[in-house]
This record gives C-alpha cells, structure tokens and sequence, in this order.
C-alpha cells in the first residue's frame, strides 16, 4: 500500500514544445529526494492531452527508467474508450508501472457513461492486467461516481484499491467511502494540490496527489498526521495554505511548471498551444510565496 505524496510529474517541453525528456528525467530525481512515496505521471495536471500516443511512451519510459525502482510510479492511462484504456494499461504495466490511474469513460460536456457502462469499462480495464488501479474521482468527468458505485466495483474487483477524490465535499466522500467500502478500498485519496487535505486526511485519507510544487511539504504533513502527529500537520499545511491556493486559483498546472524552471531542474516552463503562458504578476507572486515556505523545488537543483 502506498501511504504519503504521489506527486503529478509535469511533461516537460523544450521552448519549441518539443519533448524535454532530459528535463522529464530530472523532475522525476527531483521528486525522489523531495521523499515522495511514489511518482504519476500522464495525468491531466501532466497535460496528457496534449501528447501523441508515441510521445505518451516515450515520457512513461523515461520516468520508469529514472524512477528505476526507487518509487513506484502512477501512469494514467484514461480514454473513453474501453478498449483503449485496457491496451494503455497493459502497456504500462509491460513497462513497469505500479498502478494505473483513470477517470470514468466520458467525452466532453456532454457525453458521459450509465452506471453499468463505468462498471463493464472498469472491468474491462481489470481483466487486462494484474497492478492495482486507482480510480480518479474528478470534476472534469461529467461521469459522476456515487459512493455506493465506488464501493461496489472494489469490491467485484480485487485490484481496484486506491480512489483520488478531487470533488466537491471531498472529506465527506472519503469518509462515505471508508465505511461503505472497508478493506476493499484501503488507498483513499486526496486530490485537488491538498487544498483541503487536513480534512480528507482526518476522514480517513492515506495519502495526496498533488502537483509537483511542494511534495516535500505535503509528504512530511501526510507523514505526520499517518504518525499520530496532528497538530505539526496542521501547522506546516496551515503555513503552505497561501502557496497552495495560489496554485489552485492563479495557475494551475502553470505552476509546478514555473517553480521547476525557476529553481534551475527544467530548461523551459513551456506549456504546449492553445495553453497559454502564465502572466508576469501571477509568476512573480507565484516564486515569491514558494521562497516564503523555502520550498525544495527552489533550491533543489543548486
């Protein structure tokens, strides 16, 4: 079981949008020393749709290969469509993931999946391979996932064993789920960059998947509160609150991007088109909240 900070890894891009795979490698080093419990990487906050399928593996080798074994690593592997998200999962599995990540099968605003379809894809999806898989409970999905559904396919199948909560109520969800599902769901998530992550750990939480902005930080509040050690978990996540919400509110997935090419890990903070640039003001005050926590990422690489 996997307990602690998993951080998001960001897809790392030359300034012609090209990969930076020598970049990719160093943020996932990074990631390692910052004592992170594992790794994800094509996540949505990794910009996985922005990326061919040829590239899609040649940044998964590259985290594995760096990773070599030192953390596990998350790929996501999320499509609509059930047969293609088994093939990615296998593939990654072939690779050497330790777990797969995908949302429920939707497409749009508009198009999303019935309660027996998510059942048959995540199934699907299972038969395919033997790691665990986490299910990302997010509100991009326009494929709502009800407690009682969650528990349900974890208990059918065996290696559904992690859920990432990033919706609305989260700590009431995570609560939900740890009693209607039990052991059968022991990998209880936060998501979101741990805006709400005290909450969603006393409600039974055993870990977050953040961006990779400060997993330092939020490992050692996991850490602490998993050791007994609430109160120093509230104080150090009550003093990264600022930066965390300027990260959720200000820039997105901008930020990790920005702090990794500020602190000298990554050669370029590019994000491919239509994605735009951060703004000027929102970068500087960006950089100086992260110098204000002394985050890792900014002195990591020196």
């Amino acid at each position: 079981m996997i307990r602690g900070v998993i951080p998001v890894a960001p897809t790392v891009f030359h300034d012609n949008g090209d990969l930076d795979l020598g970049g990719q490698r160093r943020v996932v080093d990074f990631a390692v020393d910052a004592g992170s419990a594992g790794i994800c990487v094509l996540a949505n906050y990794s910009e996985q749709f922005s990326l061919s399928d040829v590239e899609r593996r040649e940044v998964a080798v590259a985290s594995l290969e760096q990773a070599a074994g030192r953390v596990p690593v998350v790929v996501t592997t999320s499509h609509y469509s059930a047969r293609i998200a088994a093939e990615r999962s296998r593939e990654a599995q072939n690779l050497g993931a330790a777990m797969v990540m995908l949302m429920p099968p939707f497409f749009g605003a508009t198009l999303s999946a019935t309660p027996d379809a998510v059942r048959a894809f995540f199934l699907e999806v299972a038969e395919a391979i033997d790691i665990p898989i986490m299910v990302q409970d997010a509100p991009m999905s326009t494929t709502p996932l009800m407690v009682a559904q969650i528990a349900s396919l974890a208990r059918e199948i065996p290696h559904l064993q992690y859920v990432k909560v990033e919706t609305a109520q989260a700590a009431d969800k995570i609560r939900a789920l740890a009693v209607a599902a039990g052991s059968d769901l022991p990998g209880l998530y936060d998501g979101e960059e741990g805006v709400t992550l005290i909450p969603d750990l006393d409600a039974g939480a055993q870990g977050t998947m953040t961006s990779c902005m400060v997993p330092d930080i939020m490992g050692s509040i996991v850490r602490e509160h998993l050791a007994g050690d609430r109160g120093a978990a509230i104080d150090r996540w009550e003093r990264v609150l600022p930066l965390v919400h300027f990260e959720n509110r200000q820039c997105g997935l901008h930020a990790a991007k920005v702090l990794l090419h500020e602190g000298g890990v990554i050669g370029s903070p590019t994000t491919r088109a239509p994605f735009g640039a951060l703004g000027e003001a929102s970068r500087t005050a960006l950089v100086d909240l992260a110098r204000r926590q002394d985050a890792m990422i900014l002195r990591w690489a020196s």
